[in-house]
């Protein structure tokens, strides 16, 4: 039976480092209020285990985080585990990397027991699923033009849903056919050529389907007051239309196949990271599936 972290009656108050943290990760992952709710009760915990063992968060090292964890972790199934390990290294790099108030970067080194370290196969589409995915695509309303056009990122680009959600209107050259990211996970910005079926599904949706704003988010909610999209948002559009084509998916096989189309392109693992956003190659190197075609000719000496 899996145990989840009840969520607070009344908000706790914890001090002011932790609430700025709360605020930081509700403005740069464009958090739900129920998200931050669950990282305030992950963080809770920990400030009280702090405290009672008289630890400062400057003097803090992965032994306190050990016990920490092994205290906390207790009433949880490992799932749930691996999702508040993730809350509290979030917490961590924020304190090294833009508090500078710990001396070394410790959230690497929160991870659960190797059993579920290890990182399970990707799954991605094959491209005849691609394929009913595009045609099941639908374009008569401004929901499914905006739609139409998230998928082809994801595809095409293999974008993040976290990373659709942040394009502007000025991050498309549209002479150019270039796309501008400026925010990613490894913190170096890249511009990316456009694609042609990408082009025109943005403009589709620019032209047809996105609200009129003085906002210069590319993807806008489709209600008053028409703000930018959710990553959870872009996710659960994706995901309804893969569901609509009859595939039980989400949006991260779209990117997990842009992987697997780059990898069977010839491109180098090296290329592959760039393209994929990652900050070391044995992410990229654990992102990608066997290429059972590759494999098929280099063993069975089969044609591709």
């Amino acid at each position: 039976m899996t145990h989840r972290t009840p969520l607070p009656r009344c908000r706790i108050e914890l001090p002011r480092i932790y609430e700025e943290y709360l605020i930081y990760y509700e403005q740069i992952k464009q958090a739900s209020s129920t998200q931050v709710k669950m990282v305030r009760a992950v963080l809770a915990p920990f400030h009280d285990y702090l405290e009672k063992s008289q630890i400062h968060l400057c003097s803090l090292k992965i032994e306190h985080l050990d016990a920490f964890l092994a205290k906390f972790h207790e009433r949880f199934a490992p799932g749930t585990c691996a999702v508040y390990r993730g809350y509290l290294r979030g917490f961590l790099s924020y304190l090294y990397h833009q508090r500078a108030i710990l001396h070394t970067d410790l959230a690497p080194l929160v991870v659960g027991p190797p059993m579920f370290a290890r990182a399970k196969p990707p799954k991605f589409l094959r491209p005849h699923e691609v394929q009913w995915l595009l045609d099941s695509l639908q374009v008569s309303s401004p929901k499914e033009l905006r739609t139409y056009a998230m998928v082809h990122l994801a595809y095409f680009m293999g974008l993040r849903p976290q990373e659709i959600t942040l394009i502007t209107l000025d991050d498309i050259a549209f002479s150019e056919a270039k796309l501008t990211l400026r925010s990613r996970k490894n913190n170096r910005p890249l511009k990316l050529p456009l694609p042609e079926e990408v082009l025109k599904a943005i403009a589709a949706y620019v032209i047809g389907g996105r609200p009129k704003s003085k906002n210069r988010t590319l993807f806008l909610t489709l209600i008053a007051p028409r703000g930018p999209m959710s990553p959870s948002r872009v996710s659960g559009d994706i995901a309804q239309a893969m569901r609509k084509a009859g595939l039980e998916s989400s949006a991260y096989w779209l990117r997990h196949t842009y992987a697997q189309n780059l990898l069977e392109a010839g491109a180098s693992l090296y290329e592959i990271k760039e393209m994929l956003g990652h900050d070391t190659i044995e992410s990229t190197r654990q992102y990608l599936h066997i290429h059972i075609s590759l494999m098929r000719k280099v063993l069975l000496d089969e044609p591709l």
